[in-house]
């Protein structure tokens, strides 16, 4: 399993995800992991996308194929500096090599989660070809592989955190000095009564203050470390991440192909993203 390639990579995140931490932990052959999570990646979008041009014309089909790897790849480009600066400014000690296999990773799973849901949307384009609908339908799809994706993500930061690689690293702190060992503690005797019963012993003294017995001391909880800035800007990263792909999905549109429209490569830029789905949305329901 651990020398899966290709397709196959994406069977080892998904049965071996500790061993993709650990060898991301150890910067140990990354840049043949990423080509392979690369490849897959490359070829299930663009076989999803097929899928979505396919509700237009053949010729449709095939630019979506181009175009929603395009989207993806992009959207990573312009977003990978910025975690990657981010974790820079708090201390973290990611490399370039291992903040990219850790997107990577999430782009992979996304990419097959949503190839593994074209039957589905192929399904619903042959018995209920409605644009409105199939297009609602695949932004949910996408929306949520790209949630699943994300999850591994965050599952991978938390890896690395355990292993101290969000925190800056610390210096070692100096031997502690041995305390003197605390004088023996004296027991006060006291007379024996008339019925020759021995008295308990006093409690023990130290500099005159008695000790509280050990069951009375309050246990010592350890305290829950707090999560570093790396894992807050993680999620501020993912926000940024998302705005950043949908805004350059609707500048790369059409990816569906309206029905009432000839093919074209490009759109003209009116408008949002958001918006477009609150329209269609209105014009459904």
């Amino acid at each position: 399993m651990a020398n899966a390639s290709g397709l196959l990579v994406i069977e080892r995140i998904l049965r071996d995800r500790q061993g993709i931490w650990q060898q991301v932990v150890e910067d140990r052959s990354l840049a043949k992991l990423t080509g392979q999570m690369l490849l897959s990646s490359v070829i299930a979008l663009a076989c999803y996308g097929a899928v979505l041009g396919s509700f237009h014309s053949v010729l449709m089909a095939l630019t979506s194929a181009v175009k929603l790897p395009l989207l993806f790849l992009v959207t990573l480009a312009i977003c990978l500096p910025t975690l990657y600066l981010f974790n820079l400014v708090f201390g973290a000690r990611l490399s370039v090599r291992q903040s990219l296999a850790l997107v990577m990773v999430a782009l992979t799973v996304t990419a097959m989660l949503a190839l593994a849901f074209a039957p589905i949307a192929l399904f619903f384009l042959i018995t209920a070809p409605d644009y409105g609908f199939f297009k609602l339908l695949n932004v949910v799809i996408l929306a949520l592989s790209a949630l699943v994706g994300l999850r591994f993500l965050t599952g991978g930061m938390r890896v690395l955190n355990e292993n101290g690689l969000l925190s800056p690293e610390k210096k070692e702190d100096p031997a502690p000095v041995a305390a003197a060992p605390a004088p023996a503690p004296a027991l006060v005797t006291a007379g024996a009564p008339a019925n020759g019963t021995a008295l308990a012993p006093a409690p023990a003294m130290t500099a005159g203050h008695p000790l509280a017995p050990a069951q009375l001391r309050p246990a010592q909880l350890p305290l829950r470390q707090p999560a570093p800035p790396s894992m807050t800007l993680l999620y501020v990263w993912i926000m940024l991440f998302g705005f950043v792909g949908t805004q350059l999905a609707w500048t790369l549109r059409p990816f569906f192909g309206s029905p009432g429209m000839k093919f074209s490569l490009y759109r003209e830029i009116d408008g949002n993203f958001y918006a477009e789905i609150l329209r269609t949305l209105s014009h459904l329901f």
